[in-house]
């Protein structure tokens, strides 16, 4: 199946004038129905490929070529753009950091056994091994409740184009999330301005991803574990090389192809809030295929690089505006399930998982971020943390890593090797308080 392509240029050119309730009435019957096309295609799929003529393919191909020179530098370079103490939220984030939460999401594990053979994700077997890399885009609130998630850009050194290339594609891609936002309103039948502004100073992330296919270019590896995004769209370039896979609404699994000069928009939680589930957070991953397999052989062949760059953007509800059904969707039956939050409280809670004690994961689930370490973990170990050791160490916290040292003891695991684990890593944690 292939998604269907909407064009932007019509409305572009004379769709943005009118504002107010009556917004359906005051388009054209053309573009209405385009509207309502788009808003169609979002909720039975949760994806949508668009092409906006303000986003051209040399735009897309000049950020890539950057970001594919970041990749490559040395790991030591790329670490000083890390910023845990942040979240992640800004700067980088290294490979086997983010753990897909089918790795450890029980309820999530039993729905994926229960779908057909078919339509079943690729199942991760350790945290995401991909680089990412967060820019903030767009201005910030002077005042806010939630300032690590507004938090000033880190830009490398050795990059003099890096924030020029960041910027420009970032607010092109979010230009085209704007429009895609009007026209969803108004094919939903709410006002044209409804999502875009509670958009307005929105901590939106350009958050590319760099994945070594040179390194983990066998068929069957997964880059980005079956997952949503907590965010309101997100919004991609066309990659290099091919790997991501959706699910629709009906539960079918899809292969996306992305046609030279479009953008691939997918729905996220925010969305699913705000229109009471009339649209859901669409599922997707990131493997390599054997799509991607012919694409590596052919960048071999052509001398050129083997990361996978994805040009993704998350466009965020503003930090502290409150998340709530609108319109008509506080009607919904299911209104109930989507009761007021403030958005920046929303993705606090995502990114902990919601849990309510100091350590964000269940016992299992911090256990598995710590599959790097088996070897530096094992009794009487001489092998010292690998760098994904520490990073899955720096990533995990204080809190959760002395939730594992004083759980149940666990086969092939000294807990004195694992109490070790910060110091050899230069990760600055308390010591844990060891229960008797």
């Amino acid at each position: 199946m292939d998604l269907p392509v909407i064009d932007l240029a019509p409305y572009l050119s004379g769709g943005g004038k009118s504002s107010g309730d009556d917004d359906v009435a005051k388009v054209s019957s053309e573009l209405g129905q385009l509207c309502r096309e788009v808003s169609r295609i979002l909720r039975e799929t949760g994806a949508l490929l668009v092409k906006d003529p303000r986003c051209t393919v040399e735009d897309n191909d000049r950020f890539i070529d950057m970001m594919e020179k970041y990749f490559e530098s040395p790991k030591e370079f790329k670490m000083l753009q890390e910023r845990p103490n942040l979240h992640y939220q800004v700067g980088v984030t290294p490979e086997g950091v983010e753990v897909p939460r089918s790795l450890v999401d029980e309820e999530m594990q039993e729905k994926l056994k229960v779908m057909p053979k078919e339509s079943q994700p690729s199942l991760p077997r350790g945290p995401d091994p991909k680089w990412r890399y967060m820019w903030r885009v767009g201005p910030r609130p002077s005042n806010t409740r939630f300032q690590e998630l507004n938090s000033e850009p880190v830009i490398p050194e050795g990059f003099p184009e890096w924030k020029d290339t960041m910027d420009s594609w970032g607010y092109k891609m979010i230009s085209a999330i704007e429009v895609v936002a009007e026209m969803a309103a108004i094919g939903f039948g709410l006002p044209k301005d409804a999502f875009t502004s509670l958009m307005k100073q929105g901590p939106h992330l350009l958050a590319p991803t760099g994945s070594d296919l040179s390194r983990y270019g066998q068929e069957g590896t997964v880059f980005a574990g079956y997952h949503y995004d907590l965010n309101f769209l997100t919004i991609h370039g066309r990659s290099r090389f091919p790997g991501l896979n959706i699910w629709l609404r009906n539960g079918q699994k899809v292969e996306v192809k992305v046609p030279v000069g479009c953008l691939l928009i997918q729905t996220g939680k925010q969305i699913e809030w705000l229109t009471a589930g009339d649209c859901i957070a669409g599922m997707h991953e990131v493997i390599v295929m054997s799509r991607t397999i012919n694409a590596i052989k052919l960048a071999s062949e052509q001398n050129r690089s083997l990361w996978r760059v994805s040009s993704t953007l998350f466009a965020h509800i503003a930090s502290d505006a409150v998340l709530k059904p609108l319109g008509h969707f506080a009607e919904s039956p299911l209104a109930s399930k989507y009761p007021p939050i403030c958005a920046g409280e929303f993705v606090e809670q995502e990114l902990a998982q919601g849990k309510s004690h100091p350590c964000g994961n269940t016992f299992f689930s911090a256990l598995v971020q710590l599959i790097p370490c088996r070897a530096a973990v094992a009794p009487f170990s001489p092998i010292p943390p690998s760098d994904a050791c520490c990073n899955a160490v720096k990533s995990l916290g204080q809190p959760c890593l002395c939730t594992l040292v004083n759980g149940p003891p666990i086969a092939g695991i000294d807990r004195n090797m694992a109490m070790q684990l910060p110091d050899k890593c230069t990760a600055n944690f308390e010591p844990c308080d060891i229960m008797k």
